[in-house]
């Protein structure tokens, strides 16, 4: 396992992951934001994104059952077609483009998502389902080269003017299937080194421990205080990925 880093390395990669799923389990989403740009300071591009697509997939999975009687099916069929373009779009990507460029463009995205966050921006709601055209592309295709595609199916629902329950449980299903296309794209494509297998089976029980404590903990801060920590989080890792 030659990709790996030494076992300092990897036990801060560990402390990383249980970060990004505590926070998942509170807010319901956020983990590749927190856990990609940290992960990438130390292990290659193709083992730290895939490692949290699978890991995603599976909280996706835990997080959706709970909620299953409040998903907007209706919302989520349109992107379907959409997620598929992105998906062949980001494989043939992965597969041609040099992965330090991936990584430049990686720290731009998470930049605008850090300002998008700590401004605590929220678009005009606006129902028409045309939405479902951008997002179904941009979230697969972002989503499969960086594991953060979420914040354009965040934007997107929150077009919708759902309340806090329906959001919730519409986009665990979003990110069910979103994350179905995307695993099954990376084993079909034979992307999927041995060392992420190895990971992925030791921080399950890591990922699994940190949603069940995010989703009991009892906050005090404030969802906009909370979003701006976000926001500064995410302003901090782009930089330092850039520089990088």
């Amino acid at each position: 396992m030659d990709l790996l880093p030494p076992l300092s390395q990897l036990l801060t990669a560990f402390v990383i992951i249980i970060a990004a799923y505590t926070i998942r389990g509170i807010v319901g989403f956020g983990s590749g934001l927190i856990a990609i740009p940290f992960l990438l300071l130390f292990l290659p591009i193709k083992i730290a994104v895939i490692l949290i697509v699978l890991l995603d997939y599976l909280a996706a999975l835990t997080q959706g059952i709970h909620g299953r009687k409040y998903i907007e099916f209706k919302l989520i069929w349109p992107l379907i077609p959409f997620n598929i373009i992105g998906i062949i779009l980001a494989v043939y990507i992965l597969q041609k483009i040099d992965f330090s460029i991936l990584i430049s463009i990686l720290s731009v995205l998470l930049f605008c998502y850090g300002l998008y966050y700590l401004f605590g921006l929220k678009p005009a709601q606006h129902a028409s389902k045309l939405w479902a055209i951008p997002t179904g592309i941009l979230g697969t295709l972002i989503g499969t080269l960086f594991g953060t595609g979420g914040p354009f199916y965040v934007i997107y629902l929150q077009l919708q003017g759902l309340d806090k329950t329906v959001f919730r449980a519409t986009i665990s299903s979003i990110f069910i299937i979103d994350g179905s296309m995307r695993v099954f794209s990376y084993f079909i494509s034979g992307l999927v080194p041995t060392e992420t297998i190895a990971l992925f089976v030791v921080a399950v029980p890591l990922m699994l421990i940190s949603l069940y404590i995010g989703q009991h903990i009892h906050t005090t801060i404030s969802p906009r205080i909370f979003q701006r920590l976000i926001g500064s989080l995410l302003l901090i890792s782009s930089i330092t990925l850039f520089l990088k």
